[in-house]
């Protein structure tokens, strides 16, 4: 790969941070937030996009966003009302604006015309009309065109007095009038700045005069292309602005200039020319002789070999002067990018770790513990270092969910607008962190919940009104961390769960027995049915009964589980309880006929002795457990997996655990050995799966253990066993 694919990878990922940004801040401002920080926010975003894609000449891309940018521009000047149209526009804008870096990451073409109806409603907007006359006729945006008149630019010093800069009459009160001493760095030019777009910005806060200051231009042979000869000399005359509105729009570039304001005018600089764009020639002193760009290139040639080469080039120069710069003015959080196959190793090579930890533990007998106290210290020492390491490197895999919860404002407009139904989405806990692998797998099971939630769950605006309810029904979204699990929740405030037509749904497509008696709970849990859909006719939205089916499978291959609860007339809560982490996990390690088994942690409420236990069994013939009055389902493990239990019946252990729900299960095992942590290894990957079995791993002693499932056990049926 070259250097340029990897720069370009690099902007393609900025692009998906940006985009991701874009649909957070029209969120807040559909929720009414217009203040200025969200469209400064919204503004940054697309110019960032606009300034990569014209570096790697992404023309298509270049020329929509900057008639997009011009529209946002107008909007933060306050020339043209954020209105619902507007904004609706502005996200439509946003998903072309996608489109077009999806095509230029790709390589695919969408056509000459995609989304001119956009940029023509955008060329309305700013000319003063409205989108309904939003049709212009008119030559097609040039890249990059601001309404600014060329500037001669000459590279002698001796600039023809008839062109200087006349400045016009300027107030007397000295208090009124500020001037600015604005320096560019090279890096501000790189990053696809543009300095007569803050200039066009200053000048909504007053009357301004902008001289080009250009002592420092060196002589052609000496000219570095990408060094920052030009500085600007500007004042600015308003008789309420203060020095932080000033700096404010300044605030993008930070970092990347020097930035002096002070109140009072200053002396003309000596060699000033107006700013207000730059040609697309070089004028030499001789007006007959123009230099083009690609002759000027060729002569600056040499030169440019020179800085190469030179220790003190301008160039060298200007880096490391802005690095300086940088380090005393960042206090911020600083951050590199790394590609995740190389975190994924580092974790690979840390689970090998925690299982070389765990052996050299367990080759310490009670002979050698006594013997040698020193190395059982550094042991512990090293099972300490292994687990604070284990979290860091878990903490670098994390991502907020906001990447996953920032994508359903949208999706719960396009069903608002298919629905005819009035839905509003809360959102709460967006920063929680979660493992990137697991996060990856929750966009398609989020997405059938919340359509679900919409297309079954809230009702229509007439119906609510006759319920009592707020025409706008709510759909609210959140995430928590409980413990080792990570809890997200989608609940309605809808109708809730129907479950007389759910049951006969269900045994009308023969999902239960026609004479099966099922609790409320097992009557919810019949949604996620493969094939099952209560829904009377098929439409985009629902009907073909894949879409929770998605959710349970999706959610089970990534070691988690799905509660549902519903309230008639109150709405329904669905609940996926989700593991931290698909590397590492604290286990409960047992024995079941000589063999290891481990039980994760997270689902264990107690361990109690089988002797001590009060086991009783029903009329259907299942083993039931009562602890602290509440009566528990018994499976046995030797007799679920098939294998031959060597200990008593009163030797043995009672682990109990909880399920989905709340709902506990008591699982019999031989032995308890104790508590540690495992590396999970996927058994579909290197076998194939098994009922009961949630995975694989290798203990200390080189065994392999299997990770048992609780849920899995729970809602494969009931056993039956002897007392």
């Amino acid at each position: 790969m070259s250097d340029l694919d990897d720069f370009k990878a690099t902007y393609f990922d900025e692009c998906s941070e940006l985009l991701l940004e874009l649909e957070e801040q029209f969120h807040a401002i559909e929720e009414g937030d217009h203040s200025g920080d969200r469209l400064n926010a919204v503004f940054r975003a697309i110019h960032s996009i606009k300034g990569g894609g014209g570096a790697f000449g992404f023309a298509s891309l270049v020329q929509f966003a900057h008639a997009y940018e011009t529209l946002l521009d107008h909007v933060r000047d306050g020339r043209v009302e954020l209105s619902e149209p507007v904004a609706a526009l502005c996200i439509r804008a946003n998903d072309i604006v996608a489109d077009f870096i999806h095509a230029a990451q790709t390589g695919g073409e969408l056509g000459a015309d995609y989304g001119a109806d956009e940029k023509a409603q955008f060329d309305a907007l700013t000319s003063g009309g409205t989108l309904a006359g939003g049709d212009d006729d008119g030559p097609p945006m040039e890249e990059f065109d601001i309404d600014f008149e060329p500037v001669r630019v000459f590279l002698g010093s001796d600039a023809p007095q008839g062109d200087a800069f006349e400045a016009p009459p300027m107030p007397a009160e000295a208090e009124d009038r500020w001037t600015i001493q604005f320096r560019p760095h090279s890096e501000l030019y790189a990053r696809a700045n543009d300095p007569l777009l803050l200039f066009r910005e200053l000048a909504t806060l007053g009357e301004i005069e902008v001289r080009a200051v250009l002592d420092v231009l060196p002589a052609l042979a000496d000219f570095e292309p990408f060094g920052a000869y030009c500085h600007w000399e500007i004042s600015l005359t308003s008789p309420a602005v203060t020095e932080a509105q000033i700096a404010e729009v300044f605030e993008f570039v930070e970092g990347n200039c020097d930035l002096t304001i002070a109140r009072g005018s200053a002396a003309p600089a000596s060699a000033a020319t107006p700013v207000s764009a730059f040609s697309n020639r070089f004028e030499a002193d001789d007006p007959g002789e123009q230099i083009s760009f690609a002759a000027l290139a060729e002569t600056l040639k040499p030169a440019r070999k020179a800085a190469a080469v030179s220790p003190v080039a301008p160039l060298a120069r200007a880096a490391a002067e802005s690095a300086e710069s940088d380090s005393d003015r960042r206090n911020g959080v600083q951050s590199i990018r790394v590609d995740l196959d190389k975190i994924d190793r580092v974790v690979n090579m840390v689970g090998e770790l925690v299982i070389t930890q765990s052996m050299l533990t367990q080759q310490m007998d009670e002979m050698l513990r006594a013997r040698y106290q020193e190395l059982v210290r550094g042991l512990e020492v090293l099972a300490q270092t292994t687990r604070g390491l284990q979290d860091s490197v878990m903490s670098i895999r994390a991502q907020p969910v906001k990447t996953v919860f920032s994508r359903m404002p949208r999706l719960i407009r396009e069903l608002a607008a298919k629905t005819g139904k009035k839905i509003k989405l809360d959102t709460i806990g967006e920063n929680t962190e979660i493992d990137k692998t697991i996060i990856e797998q929750l966009s398609d099971p989020l997405t059938h919940m919340i359509r679900n939630s919409a297309d079954h769950g809230i009702e229509s605006p007439e119906t609510r009104r006759a319920a009592g309810k707020p025409e706008s029904g709510t759909v609210r979204l959140s995430a928590e961390q409980a413990g080792g699990s990570i809890l997200i929740v989608v609940e309605d405030d809808g109708s809730g769960i129907n479950r007389e037509r759910v049951l006969q749904v269900a045994r009308e497509r023969n999902v239960v027995s026609a004479d099966a008696q099922l609790s409320e709970e097992q009557i919810d849990q019949l949604i996620f049915a493969p094939g099952f859909s209560t829904a009377s006719e098929v439409s985009d939205i629902s009907g073909r009964g894949v879409g929770m089916d998605v959710v349970l499978s999706n959610i089970k291959k990534i070691g988690g589980s799905v509660q549902v609860k519903s309230w008639a007339g109150r709405g329904t809560r669905m609940t996926l309880r989700l593991p931290l982490t698909l590397a590492v996990l604290d286990v409960m390690l047992v024995k079941l006929a000589g063999c290891p088994y481990v039980i994760p942690l997270s689902s264990i409420v107690e361990t109690i002795q089988c002797a001590r236990s009060n086991f009783s069994r029903m009329p259907t013939g299942n083993q039931v457990m009562q602890v602290r009055g509440e009566y528990v389902q018994v499976i046995d493990l030797a007799q679920r997996f098939e294998v031959q239990s060597e200990a008593s019946h009163d030797s043995r252990f009672v682990v109990l655990c909880e399920g989905e729900g709340g709902a506990k299960v008591a699982l019999v095992v031989d032995d308890i050995i104790g508590q540690q942590q495992v590396v999970i290894k996927s058994l579909e990957e290197n076998f194939e799966s098994i009922e009961g079995i949630a995975g694989g791993t290798i203990l200390g002693d080189g065994n392999v253990a299997l990770i048992v499932d609780v849920q899995g056990l729970r809602s494969s049926g009931p056993q039956r066993t002897a007392a």
